[in-house]
């Protein structure tokens, strides 16, 4: 796949500088901090379990939900994204793989965070996607999903450290392939409405049950 190497050669090549801008990301954007505690909260909710950070970066986000008290680890596409993940947060795993083909346990994990990584997964993939989230998540599990809100794709433009271009989507497209995956979509926040490119985040369930009940 021609999208993932590059994706994967990009973030190589930005690995340093990108690990820079968004070390103390968290604390600045505090919605979105908010949204790691919420999912945190949602896992524990439900008796706790390993979860993934899927397209994990340098590793802060998963490092932020060990710090919450959740069994977080993280993989990611790019080796220099996991090296400086290892070497920041050595008390946290983090793996080399590609959430078109994750080698983990069916029905092994509590939940699965996306924060901005789908955007670099083309239309017609996504749906792989969302069926290998719902693979490994357990009945009853937990997927929460961030991403760019817009109907086109977006080059680099004004923000140098973004590896490869990005695909912005309307929330409810995202809902719509998380319910074909098998997921009841529980909650959606906006982020920045008022911004040129708001953000949105949804918290999603994966169906238990014969009838599709979701259990509480």
């Amino acid at each position: 796949m021609t999208w993932l190497s590059e994706t994967r050669n990009s973030y190589d090549t930005l690995a340093a500088g990108y690990a820079d801008e968004t070390r103390d990301l968290l604390d600045r954007k505090l919605h979105v901090r908010a949204g790691v505690v919420l999912f945190a909260d949602l896992v524990r909710a439900i008796g706790g379990g390993p979860v993934a950070d899927v397209g994990c970066g340098p590793g802060h986000t998963a490092a932020l939900l060990r710090e919450l008290g959740v069994d977080a680890f993280g993989i990611d596409l790019s080796p220099a994204m996991i090296e400086i993940a290892r070497r920041e947060h050595p008390d946290v795993r983090f793996e080399v793989g590609s959430m078109t083909d994750l080698e983990v346990d069916e029905g092994s994990l509590a939940g699965v965070l996306a924060w901005w990584s789908l955007i670099h997964i083309p239309d017609e993939v996504v749906p792989g996607v969302l069926a290998q989230f719902h693979r490994i998540v357990r009945p009853g599990g937990m997927v929460a999903v961030g991403f760019h809100v817009g109907d086109e794709t977006s080059g680099n433009g004004d923000q140098p450290t973004r590896a490869a271009n990005g695909y912005l989507r309307r929330p409810s497209r995202v809902a719509d392939g998380l319910r074909e995956a098998g997921f009841a979509v529980e909650a959606q926040h906006l982020l920045s409405p008022d911004e040129p490119k708001p953000g949105a985040i949804l918290f999603a369930r994966r169906f238990i049950g014969p009838s599709g009940a979701v259990s509480r």
